[in-house]
């Protein structure tokens, strides 16, 4: 059965500078699945970015595969955007 594109996506990364170049795909489902990633992500206090075009490039991926040159822009700029939250969240 062909996968629905209206279903609801979700792409987890993880990034370890000791461990690889570049951010892993850790997780990534659709329907339930993509359910259960960001509430596991809620739960845990992980931040969620939404951005459908970017979850259908990483989507294509295999897990633990690092992500692609050409997306390197776009979650750098996810990831400085959650540092900065992070820092002003946990400054008194």
């Amino acid at each position: 059965m062909p996968e629905n594109s209206s279903r609801k996506k979700a792409v987890a990364l993880r990034y370890d500078k000791a461990e690889s170049a570049a951010p892993k795909v850790v997780a990534k489902g659709a329907g339930d699945i993509a359910d259960k990633i960001l509430a596991l992500a809620r739960e845990h206090g992980i931040p969620i970015h939404e951005d459908a075009d970017l979850v259908e490039i990483l989507a294509r991926l295999n897990l633990n595969q690092e992500i692609p040159p050409a997306t390197y822009i776009v979650v750098a700029e996810i990831l400085a955007f959650i540092y900065r939250s992070n820092e002003s969240y946990t400054r008194p």
